[in-house]
């Protein structure tokens, strides 16, 4: 079986999803050849397969904070072979932090699912964009709804002079294909350096600041920039659109995520707990409630497997529990935090 074999499942998922967005936008009044009606339908093709792939965001999060609280045991395996450069040292180290993932259930990878998943349709897009010339003239059959007709009416439309279909290093389009095409691989660095700055600086405690999940962290916030600018002028416009819309879809979501579910202990949970005492609020609505309970299920499974070392918080009676506005004492990572803050009342 062939690549092009492989991939015509997702070129035509692609297809469908571009021509029935495409038609949408038609029925409500704009132009059918136009290119930001094109470019629109590739916006839907984003919020489509975003809106699929929440349910693996919801993952992410929960590898990320399982990540998180293993991250004491391996600062006790890096200070054990703190200093020690000699291959035997470096293999063992390496044998027991893999034995720690493995008896947490940590994936140190998991945190890409999202990007994997996407990757199929990616190319799926880069594809049938790169096959419209073919697909217009006639010298290749269509794709799914995309027939000779749809192909030839998308090829010939353009954002700012510049065709969906068109690359920085072709000869198609001139100066307008090149000030597109840097402009939307500005844009894409941009939201890319920002979504992975704010996670590092308000939604990770102290402790997951430092060691190899850290230095991971660091290292994509600098080489993805680097790499959107070395790949993207070999990408179609509609490409990078599509690029540039994923990239401002996980920017807000996790703007969302960061603001309203933060993870326990880091900047973004203090900076919530003293927003809604200033305002009066419940320091947990429901929905908190329930994700910090799975914190601290996970926590209680991993210190029952000898993973981690727990600390056991003292008993809260239920007149302290009520000064706090009826809150159960609460477990788990961030319980300490709170303990912490002043008791007002609500």
């Amino acid at each position: 079986m062939s690549f092009s074999d492989i991939m015509y499942p997702f070129e035509w998922l692609v297809a469908w999803i571009m021509y029935l967005w495409h038609g949408l936008l038609t029925a409500v009044g704009l132009p059918a050849d136009n290119g930001w009606t094109w470019s629109l339908s590739i916006v839907g093709l984003v919020i489509v397969m975003r809106a699929a792939l929440i349910p693996l965001f919801v993952k992410q999060i929960h590898a990320s904070r399982k990540m998180q609280l293993i991250q004491p045991e391996m600062q006790k395996i890096q200070a054990k072979y703190k200093g020690k450069n000699d291959p035997e040292s470096k293999q063992k180290m390496t044998e027991e932090t893999m034995a720690l993932y493995k008896d947490s259930g940590t994936n140190p990878f998991a945190s890409c699912l999202p990007i994997f998943a996407q990757m199929p349709f990616f190319f799926g897009l880069f594809r049938v964009l790169n096959s419209l010339d073919e697909i217009g003239s006639g010298a290749q059959r269509g794709i799914g709804p995309i027939t000779q007709q749809v192909a030839a009416q998308a090829e010939s439309s353009s954002i700012f002079g510049a065709q969906l279909s068109a690359q920085f290093l072709g000869t198609e389009g001139g100066l307008s294909v090149k000030l597109v095409t840097i402009t939307l691989i500005i844009l894409m660095s941009l939201t890319t350096f920002t979504t992975q700055h704010q996670l590092m600086r308000k939604n990770m405690p102290a402790s997951a600041l430092e060691g190899p999940f850290a230095q991971q962290q660091k290292i994509m916030l600098y080489l993805f920039p680097i790499i959107f600018a070395v790949s993207g002028v070999y990408f179609p416009i509609g490409v990078l659109l599509y690029w540039f819309t994923t990239n401002v879809w996980t920017m807000c979501q996790q703007f969302y995520v960061i603001r309203r579910m933060p993870a326990p202990g880091s900047a973004a949970e203090k900076a919530m707990q003293d927003r809604r005492r200033k305002s009066g609020k419940p320091l947990d609505t429901p929905e908190e409630s329930r994700e910090r309970r799975h914190d601290a299920e996970m926590a209680s499974e991993l210190e029952a497997k000898g993973v981690i070392s727990g600390q056991r918080q003292q008993p809260t009676g239920k007149k302290r529990a009520k000064k706090k506005g009826g809150q159960p004492p609460r477990t788990g990572p961030g319980a300490a935090v709170d303990e912490q803050q002043p008791e007002t009342d609500h």
